[in-house]
């Protein structure tokens, strides 16, 4: 059903298995990402080809909540969200790093008050955060999930499932050569944005079907552009998922009892048992989406949503296996800092 990769060998080191390491590092470096739903931060020092792990974050703050229907973010949100980011600047402080990098994403860029919350951010936390664009988005992914396409190939599909954004990313794969972007795009859908759309009709049959209609109809623009569809026919075309989602599908498919990082990332996980996983999801009911140890109650109304944005990639660009990456934005800006060395910048209250 699947198998099982080596990818802590030639990529960077498990970003959930923190040592939690307090000796001041002066080689370290600290990445925040801040999206629609997540706030999540990565310390790490360089070691080899990757990096070592020193400390880690990550939070459910909901910061895209209402936003759908409002165009602003709200004050519980931003409230949820300022006290993430006061609990990561409190990690920072006990930690020397030579550089840090704080990036925002679809939030921040589609909310009207998204650059004065930031502002807001930096007055009271000293974090400065810039609004990455959607390229620099997909460009971050492919940094951090190109180890895991070294294998033989012409092309690959990159596709990152967020909270208010899905990208893609179109990849050219040379032998001896990194992977190189030819193409990129951001949906407007996200598990948050869906799931606020669909609400309670996204667990029923139809309303499911719905938002996976929604999804492959979205991608048609892309696939007309790119010809991804002729591209798989031919041969050589490998699909990438990197997001909760993907992660998700895999810790069902190897029956997780607990989910567990290293056993996922980089496993290559079979259409069969894709769908064996879509299916056990779609019936568990929410209540069971709750109880299950690869779900549980913060992430129960979004899974279906980002099921559904899976099956609508796949659906349109059929694949015999996806290659599941449990690694994202924090690891591409950390690989990036540690690569410019000295070109990084010092922390502090200014724009990194």
């Amino acid at each position: 059903m699947f198998t099982a990769a080596e990818p802590h060998r030639s990529g960077p080191p498990p970003a959930h298995d923190c040592r939690d390491d307090h000796r001041a590092e002066p080689g370290a470096f600290a990445a925040l990402d801040l999206g629609t739903n997540n706030c999540r931060l990565l310390i790490g020092a360089s070691s080899g080809q990757g990096f070592r792990v020193l400390d880690s974050f990550s939070r459910i703050v909901r910061l895209g909540e209402g936003l759908q229907t409002s165009g602003m973010l709200s004050e519980p949100a931003m409230e949820r969200t300022l006290g993430a980011l006061h609990a990561c600047a409190a990690r920072l402080a006990r930690r020397p790093v030579r550089g840090i990098r704080a990036i925002a994403t679809e939030a921040c860029r589609r909310a009207g008050n998204g650059v004065a919350f930031l502002s807001r951010v930096q007055a009271e936390t000293g974090l400065a955060f810039n609004i990455i664009s959607t390229r620099e988005e997909a460009e971050l992914a492919l940094e951090s999930c190109g180890p895991l396409l070294r294998e033989p190939g012409r092309r690959a599909l990159l596709f990152d499932i967020g909270g208010g954004s899905t990208e893609l990313a179109w990849v050219r794969l040379q032998h001896g050569q990194p992977p190189e972007l030819i193409g990129y795009d951001s949906l407007p859908l996200g598990v948050v944005t869906l799931a606020e759309r669909f609400g309670h009709h996204g667990f029923d049959p139809d309303g499911y079907g719905e938002m996976v209609e929604e999804v492959a109809g979205r991608l048609a623009a892309f696939e007309r552009i790119h010809c991804i569809g002729h591209e798989i026919r031919q041969g050589g075309v490998r699909l990438l998922g990197t997001s909760g989602t993907v992660t998700t599908l895999a810790g069902v498919a190897l029956n997780l009892t607990r989910y567990r990082r290293p056993m996922v990332d980089g496993v290559r996980l079979s259409a069969e048992a894709a769908d064996a996983a879509l299916a056990l999801l779609r019936g568990l009911g929410r209540a069971g989406l709750v109880a299950h140890p690869c779900v549980g109650a913060e992430r129960a109304d979004f899974v279906l949503p980002g099921c559904a944005i899976f099956e609508g990639i796949r659906g349109v660009w059929p694949v015999d296996e996806v290659i599941v990456a449990d690694r994202g934005l924090r690891e591409g800006m950390l690989l990036r800092m540690m690569r410019q060395g000295s070109r990084a910048r010092r922390p502090g209250r200014h724009r990194v």
